[in-house]
């Protein structure tokens, strides 16, 4: 038997991944995303190394959040002019632009090098439900698998 474990050609592969936003709490999904793009569910993973997976996400509008964060929490940047802060409501930025609320929790969850921005380019976000990447899909999140319950003879 090979000590090597794990090297095999479908843990170096590139897998998609297919979330469901809707109904899905902020902070836990993007912790998941975060960690199938670093690659940390492959028995290959290495910190240093970039060997994450692709994930689609649909149904960004309907993300859900818990609290009062929805009136609450805010989304600051500086314009780098002075004076130049400016903040938005969840809520505000919901309506505008709502990949970007995915993609600013992933990205604050993703370590701070070199690899974080070439794992966010395979990070694929859209408000609702279509998306170009239907042939690509290989492992999927978006459905419940139903219970099948044999009869007893």
């Amino acid at each position: 038997m090979s000590t090597a474990i794990g090297n095999t050609a479908l843990a170096y592969a590139r897998v998609w991944h297919l979330v469901d936003a809707r109904g899905q709490v902020l902070g836990r999904l993007g912790t998941q995303i975060a960690q199938t793009l670093m690659g940390k569910h492959k028995p290959i993973y290495d910190p240093s190394s970039d060997c994450g997976d692709y994930v689609v996400v649909i149904n960004a509008k309907h993300i859900a959040v818990t609290g009062r964060k929805r009136e609450q929490k805010l989304y600051r940047h500086h314009t780098q002019f002075p004076g130049g802060l400016k903040e938005i409501t969840f809520e505000r930025l919901q309506e505008k632009d709502s990949e970007k609320i995915i993609e600013k929790a992933v990205s604050g969850m993703l370590p701070k090098n070199r690899l974080r921005k070439v794992r966010l380019e395979r990070l694929m976000i859209f408000p609702e439900g279509e998306h170009p990447y239907v042939d690509n899909i290989i492992k999927r999140y978006d459905t419940k698998i139903p219970l099948v319950v044999q009869p007893v003879e």
